[in-house]
């Protein structure tokens, strides 16, 4: 078994690295992600992104960080007991090395300002607004993008290196797919 899931690993490196395309791509881009969450954690992002590629190595750009979150509570009976919504709105600047094809590292220092507010159900109904406030981030990873029509796929995995209070990232990776546009 092991054996067989090692040769099928090998093959599909190898497919991935000699299956590329010389693919140049153009100096602009414009994309970004998008991801949705429904139930009771409902999370919605959109964060669009504009960037140029100065060379082969080096890409940079703006991006904008836009999210709500929302998470509900019962109690015990399984009454709703409370529902805690946050909004999230934010820039970011991030730059991308390529040391080789299609692989790259990534920087991204962002500003966030998160608001919300927190609505109790019992005994009554009363409502909170938190405090709000701009909460600093520095995101730093890597990804994996893949030619496809006009532009093309990215993967990333990052990581919010500053660990601040109230960090929309909190203590793991941050995980994103999304799609470039090449003009």
């Amino acid at each position: 078994m092991k054996k067989a899931f090692l040769l099928t690993f090998i093959v599909f490196c190898n497919c991935l690295l000699f299956a590329q395309e010389e693919n140049p791509r153009q100096k602009f881009f414009t994309g970004g992600n998008f991801g949705l969450t429904l139930g009771r954690y409902t999370v919605i992002n959109v964060s669009p992104q504009i960037g140029y590629h100065f060379n082969r190595f080096v890409a940079a750009g703006l991006g904008l960080n836009l999210q709500y979150a929302s998470v509900k509570e019962k109690d015990w009976s399984g009454n709703d007991y409370s529902k805690t919504s946050q909004g999230i709105t934010g820039l970011s600047l991030f730059g991308r090395f390529y040391p080789v094809q299609n692989v790259f590292l990534q920087v991204q220092p962002e500003g966030n300002y998160i608001f919300g507010r927190i609505k109790y159900y019992q005994p009554m109904v009363q409502t909170f607004k938190l405090d709000a406030e701009i909460v600093p981030a520095f995101l730093i990873g890597g990804g994996y993008s893949m030619a496809a029509g006009r532009g093309y796929f990215l993967t990333t995995v990052l990581y919010d290196v500053l660990q601040r209070p109230n960090s929309p990232y909190g203590n793991q990776p941050v995980v994103n797919f999304g799609y470039n546009f090449s003009f």
